[in-house]
């Protein structure tokens, strides 16, 4: 049976199980199905979205609730009675809790949190009350602590009690009475040491932790470069406050990507998904920025004006504006696109400006002299065949095309590198200096730069 044949029985199965108004059929219909199949029910079936997670039993309507894109997520909370409301949001994990109530308004979380029981309550205004963007957003509160005067007996005995409240038991952390964080330790370590070996005898106090105020990006970076499912999260004085696992990680890397990439488009980050975002609401998000690079792109008008007297002596150089503009602006933009990339990879830092620099400064000029070199030879091979194209002067129309196109590609390369560099400095987001707008401020800046060679070059022949 093809995939598509299993996806067409799925559904008709469902409708069946949905028509029968029998919540004992529904319910053995929809725990028998995957998590990740009865998410794609409520995605393709949103008349049903809310039904099917109250059917549900409560482990697998968290789970499935977990998966759900962000606006049917919303939809459902809306659409549930309060105490089924009130289930949901406890049951919940409290990171994944604390990034759903991120997404709505003030008012909404204020009534949300009305309904969670005190100690979720606890936790979850303890998450969010540190800074957007932060590891103690992402943070788990529950894991296993242990002693270092524990054996791994009674190590064993911990998971055992409180293992199956917890969302991973992978690792386990060990702590002074202080709650200051020792070192931490593999389950596999655990179970493969004798019951009676302590603790301390088998850590080594090399660890590797995450300070809850540290931003999301460095702790997609430090789990990149280590190969760990879940880290420490700890305060200022080294007070262990709760981990982070890598699936949480992965989702904001994910999330990262997504705006970094929409940024780069030269649109703002879209906080929906796009098919399900309001019309109005898109065009607001992407209408600033075609304003202000109409803008940029009219200082080209300004530019193309000011050399005026030049195109009107020399009508030619007008056929090779959009050869040198266009040149300029892949160059920044393929610039930009590594550098932002690198940035967000953890390859490349502020610090790293002059490496950078030197590195394009060759880049631009290996880039512009081959573009150069094939510009040159195209004039001049075209001229012996249509020599009255460009006229007797062709050599040093050539020439002007030639070292502009040296001079454009550079000054594009050196551009979209530096700027996101110069705006992470600044404090703003790199991808901003997206690839159109490096386009448009290379567009001008080649203009100036094409004329002014003209100028050298055909001065006192065209000019």
């Amino acid at each position: 049976m093809s995939l598509e044949e299993e996806e067409i029985s799925l559904q008709d199965q469902f409708e069946e199980a949905m028509s029968s108004n029998d919540k004992l059929v529904m319910r053995d219909f929809l725990n028998n199905q995957n998590i990740s199949d009865v998410a794609e029910l409520i995605s393709d079936n949103e008349d049903y979205e809310t039904q099917i997670i109250s059917i549900l039993s409560p482990h697998r309507a968290v789970s499935t609730f977990k998966i759900l894109d962000v606006p049917e997520q919303k939809r459902i909370i809306q659409s549930l009675p309060p105490i089924k409301t009130a289930e949901l949001l406890n049951e919940l994990p409290a990171d994944d809790r604390t990034a759903f109530l991120e997404e709505l308004p003030t008012g909404v979380v204020r009534e949300l949190i009305k309904l969670l029981g005190p100690e979720e309550r606890k936790v979850t205004l303890a998450l969010l009350g540190y800074p957007e963007g932060s590891v103690g957003r992402l943070m788990i509160p529950d894991y296993i602590a242990v002693r270092e005067d524990w054996s791994m007996s009674e190590v064993l005995d911990e998971i055992r009690r409180e293992g199956r409240q917890m969302e991973t038991i992978d690792v386990v952390y060990a702590i002074n009475d202080k709650g200051e964080f020792i070192d931490d330790l593999k389950i596999k370590d655990v179970i493969l040491s004798p019951p009676e070996k302590l603790v301390s005898e088998i850590i080594d106090r090399r660890y590797i932790s995450l300070n809850v105020n540290d931003t999301q990006e460095e702790a997609n970076n430090i789990f990149k470069m280590n190969n760990r499912v879940a880290l420490p999260v700890v305060d200022d004085n080294n007070v262990m406050l709760g981990i982070v696992t890598i699936d949480d990680v992965l989702w904001v890397a994910n999330e990262e990507f997504t705006e970094n990439i929409q940024k780069i488009g030269g649109t703002e980050a879209l906080d929906e998904p796009y098919l399900e975002m309001p019309l109005l609401k898109l065009f607001r998000k992407r209408v600033g920025w075609l304003i202000i690079l109409f803008l940029g792109e009219m200082l080209t008008a300004t530019a193309m004006g000011y050399f005026e007297d030049e195109i009107a002596k020399a009508l030619v150089l007008a056929l090779f504006v959009p050869l040198i503009i266009s040149s300029g602006g892949n160059s920044g933009s393929q610039a930009s696109t590594l550098i932002i990339q690198a940035m967000a990879m953890g390859e490349v830092y502020v610090e790293d400006w002059w490496r950078v620099l030197k590195r394009e400064i060759l880049s631009g000029l290996l880039l512009g002299t081959v573009l150069g070199l094939i510009g040159f030879l195209r004039i001049e091979i075209w001229s012996q065949f249509f020599p009255e194209v460009y006229g007797e002067h062709s050599f040093f129309i050539a020439l002007t095309v030639g070292f502009s196109l040296i001079g454009v590609v550079l000054w594009g390369t050196l551009s979209g590198s530096m700027l996101p560099l110069l705006l992470k400095k600044l404090g703003a987001d790199p991808a901003t200096s997206s690839a159109p707008f490096v386009a448009t401020l290379v567009d001008v800046t080649g203009l100036v730069i094409y004329f002014s060679l003209a100028y050298v070059f055909l001065r006192g022949i065209l000019l």
